[in-house]
């Protein structure tokens, strides 16, 4: 039998992660330097806009609320029917 040699992330060339990951819930903080235990170049991730990692951070949605002519909707709908 093998034995299971536990590799340090700084063994296996994960790179720091940056301001953008801090309050992340997948850091790993090993000998007093913080990894991203899901991905290796964290910095990587956020060239894109937000890493979808990320536990700390949601996207922003926003809704546009669009204003309907009444009058011009009974007259969609009434036109709808003759066919």
């Amino acid at each position: 039998m093998q034995k299971q040699v536990s590799k340090s992330y700084n063994e296996r060339n994960f790179k720091q992660v940056i301001e953008k990951c801090s309050g992340c819930e997948r850091i790993v903080d090993e000998d007093g330097v913080q990894f991203c235990k899901t991905f290796m170049q964290p910095e990587a991730k956020w060239n894109l806009g937000i890493c979808n990692f990320a536990t700390h951070a949601k996207p922003e949605i926003t809704v546009v609320t669009i204003r309907v002519n009444p009058l011009k909707a009974a007259k969609r709908a009434s036109a709808k029917g003759k066919k």
